[in-house]
């Protein structure tokens, strides 16, 4: 599966910035952001590491931070020699909500409540309080 949009059209490294993230840090956000908007969905290649630091401008080094990174929160996976490539489980934030999910699914069947009066509990939970 292949982008619709290069990914290095996503995503805009400022280097030079006093204050802003180290620019590994930088592409690090933007791909998640990224995958959390859709624009980079699960099986889409991203560029080979070198080909992304030069159409960036940066040290091959700094693309394969932010690679190594995205692999380690489960953003991407590296398949060998094929590439790095969106991974199928995407955003690590839904991961986590999917999780919690299940496991408050799994509590509400203990306590034996139903589906209906368990939404009902997280809309009420997830009002703004104020």
């Amino acid at each position: 599966m292949e982008p619709q949009v290069p990914v290095s059209a996503l995503i805009r490294v400022d280097a030079h910035g006093g204050t802003t993230p180290a620019p590994y840090e930088q592409i690090r956000v933007q791909v998640i952001d990224a995958v959390r908007a859709g624009a980079l969905v699960a099986g889409v290649r991203l560029p080979p590491v070198r080909t992304l630091a030069t159409e960036l401008g940066l040290a091959a080094n700094t693309v394969a931070r932010a690679y190594r990174e995205l692999e380690r929160d489960g953003v991407i996976e590296t398949r060998g020699r094929n590439g790095s490539f969106v991974s199928a489980t995407g955003d690590p934030t839904e991961q986590q909500a999917q999780l919690a999910a299940s496991a408050y699914a799994d509590r509400i069947a203990q306590l034996g409540l139903d589906a209906a009066r368990a939404l009902e509990i997280v809309q009420a939970a997830l009002r703004p309080r104020g």
